[in-house]
């Protein structure tokens, strides 16, 4: 292990600082900075008629500008560091999820935050890169010809497991949710036999009940009761459970195909739609751009996690492979369930959009996991022994 990362360590230091950066993919670079651009200008227009919101958007470009740098710390990092670092990582970020259940802060009845001096920290969001790369680092270590077996991915499972329970417990389903399923795309990258994969799709079937009637908590379920209502067409109570979503569907409707024009729609100028400066700042873009805007947006986000998937392919060791899917994965859910969540195609879950919600840890987070794919892409030519490593 030492002399792999010695060897990475050199390899990386006969480079010049400027070949280093030359060598970034200063397309997919600013494509990330126009989709956090688009961020600061949706929440200028939904923040604008209230003054207790007004500062929100230049915190939001600050925060940015801070990950961006945080960005390029991480993506000049060999990739053999991110390798040792991994179990570090995630048992840290494992210890402070627990912390979080022993003296967390609560706000709006979850418990989600620990207080670091004077700021506080959400460790659930750490957690979703810390996981892919524990997950990277264990497959690197123990991917053989017999990854079919299920017994090869229970370990894997454990890693998963255990930090999505104590998240599970703030509550906190949506993280749960993109940690498992971003962790099932890395179990099934490692390879599983068909059988295998059959047999877990009907035990997630046969597990729906049990966990609507025993596990998840009131207002969880009154979500799900909501969105199968509005789903089958049943009356809902607008002006309770179904206000939300309908008037997110209000927005986007009154949008058209090219919209109302910034800062000209009545939804958000008027404050209708509660939350969205964070989970639902996409109806205010499909308002005030339309669908054309809307979709604008969510191609190039479709372009950028593609491009991340490319720098997964071209990279020579199983850890560098795993990191990026992984990596592109975590961020891609968080999309997938914030747009199917506003359009109403699942319950409300409390997904934000990254890069475009206002949020700092969950920024941070998403420029972090970037961050690692451009290390990949750095260090794509590197196979990282295997050797003396657990």
């Amino acid at each position: 292990m030492a002399r792999a990362a010695r060897a990475s360590a050199i390899r990386f230091e006969d480079r010049t600082f400027a070949g280093t950066l030359g060598e970034l993919p200063w397309g997919l670079v600013l494509m990330l900075i126009t989709v956090a651009c688009i961020g600061t200008a949706a929440l200028y227009s939904s923040t604008f008629t209230n003054p207790e919101e007004a500062g929100l958007p230049a915190r939001h470009a600050v925060r940015f500008a801070i990950s961006l740098g945080i960005l390029f710390v991480i993506a000049l990092v060999p990739i053999g560091i991110w390798l040792r670092a991994a179990w570090p990582a995630y048992f840290v970020t494992l210890a402070m999820l627990i912390g979080v259940e022993l003296f967390g802060l609560t706000r709006g009845g979850a418990t989600r935050w620990l207080q670091l001096g004077p700021i506080g920290v959400q460790p659930s969001e750490f957690m979703k890169l810390a996981l892919t790369l524990a997950l990277a680092r264990y497959y690197h270590n123990n991917l053989t010809f017999q990854s079919g077996r299920f017994f090869i991915h229970l370990p894997a499972l454990f890693i998963i497991i255990v930090p999505a329970a104590l998240i599970f417990k703030q509550p906190d389903f949506g993280t749960t949710l993109a940690l498992i399923a971003s962790g099932a795309v890395l179990i099934f990258l490692a390879g599983l036999y068909y059988r295998v994969i059959a047999a877990v799709f009907v035990a997630g079937l046969a597990s729906v009940w049990p966990i609507y009637m025993f596990v998840l908590q009131d207002y969880q379920r009154e979500r799900v009761n909501t969105f199968l209502a509005q789903l089958t067409g049943q009356a809902v109570n607008t002006l309770d459970d179904g206000y939300q979503i309908e008037q997110a569907k209000i927005a986007i409707g009154s949008g058209g195909w090219q919209g109302r024009g910034f800062m000209e729609g009545t939804q958000a100028q008027l404050d209708y739609i509660p939350e969205q400066h964070t989970d639902f700042i996409l109806t205010v873009i499909a308002e005030e751009f339309g669908f054309l805007g809307a979709t604008g947006l969510l191609l190039l986000w479709a372009v950028i996690l593609a491009w991340g998937l490319v720098i997964a392919g071209r990279s020579a060791s199983i850890f560098g492979r795993f990191a990026a899917v992984g990596c592109v994965a975590t961020v891609a859910f968080f999309i997938l369930f914030n747009v199917a969540m506003v359009l109403g195609l699942v319950p409300v879950v409390g997904v934000p959009l990254p890069l475009v919600s206002y949020g700092g840890t969950v920024m941070f987070t998403t420029m972090a996991c970037f961050g690692i794919l451009l290390s990949v892409h750095l260090g794509r030519d590197e196979r990282l022994s295997t050797q003396g490593m657990i």
